[in-house]
């Protein structure tokens, strides 16, 4: 899927030719480029600019100085590139779109991470994703400290408050989710969305399901309860939260918490790809 997204971005981008360089830039010429931080986060994407290097020209190297997952700031010199300057010319700003969202997630779920450090919570994404690329941006995440939620509507069966109305009612939806699991021969996990003690009522009461997501469920609504679910399924606290609120979430002894703010909701990370004479 990555390459695919590599792939479409360069043909987007390229089209029937960088006509600038191959204008203005002698072929055969060859060229050095650093990628310089002029912001402070988690740097993210170095591996991916590796990859979209050597996909559109394999007589480009790189030299990394940074790798993902750690902390810059400005000034900072990620890696330095060299090869070909019409192909460094052609991959620039492809790189540079990526890194930059890449960076600001990977900086963002940082932060977070960091708020419910020392506590048993995992801090999740969601599909609240840029269309397209949600393989980087879950990549993103994952490299800021976080972990990946279901990659999409395919490798895991969430049942939210629409399936509920539309299926009739809860008991209908875990039975029907349940049949189909088993018809199919499915290797997936069934988590269910309640928004109420009166729905999580209804749940318990049914079971066969893998998690529960306690839906603006305030931090003490969410002690009052997990001591009524089973240990064998998995609790996840989602809706309302915020970086103020997020420790006393982590707290309750949930298992999960997910936020879609850790893609929805960042600023790109300002870098700069800079030609460079030895």
């Amino acid at each position: 899927m990555i390459d695919e997204i590599i792939e479409l971005a360069l043909k987007e981008d390229i089209g029937e030719g960088d006509h600038t360089s191959l204008s203005c830039v002698p072929e055969g010429a060859t060229g050095h480029a650093k990628l310089l931080v002029k912001d402070e986060g988690v740097i993210a994407g170095v591996e991916l600019a590796e990859r979209i290097f050597k996909k559109y020209d394999n007589n480009l190297t790189i030299e990394k100085h940074i790798l993902d997952g750690s902390k810059v700031k400005h000034g900072d010199i990620v890696f330095e590139l060299s090869g070909p300057s019409r192909s460094i010319l052609a991959t620039e700003r492809l790189v540079l779109n990526f890194m930059q969202r890449m960076s600001a997630i990977a900086t963002q779920t940082r932060s977070v991470v960091d708020l419910i450090s020392g506590t048993d919570a995992y801090l999740l994404d969601t599909r609240k994703t840029t269309p397209g690329i949600r393989a980087l941006e879950k990549w993103a995440v994952t490299i800021g400290g976080g972990y990946n939620h279901r990659f999409g509507l395919y490798d895991m069966i969430m049942i939210k408050d629409n399936h509920i109305d539309y299926a009739g009612g809860i008991q209908k939806a875990i039975e029907r989710a349940n049949q189909y699991i088993e018809e199919k021969k499915l290797k997936i996990n069934i988590e269910i969305e309640v928004r109420d003690e009166q729905e999580l009522d209804q749940v318990l009461e049914i079971g066969k399901v893998d998690r529960i997501m306690l839906d603006n469920f305030t931090p003490e609504q969410i002690k009052k309860v997990l001591p009524r679910i089973p240990s064998q399924i998995e609790t996840e606290a989602s809706g309302g939260i915020t970086p103020d609120n997020i420790r006393g979430y982590a707290e309750t002894g949930v298992n999960f918490i997910s936020s879609g703010a850790l893609t929805h909701s960042v600023n790109s990370m300002d870098l700069s790809l800079k030609a460079v004479f030895k």
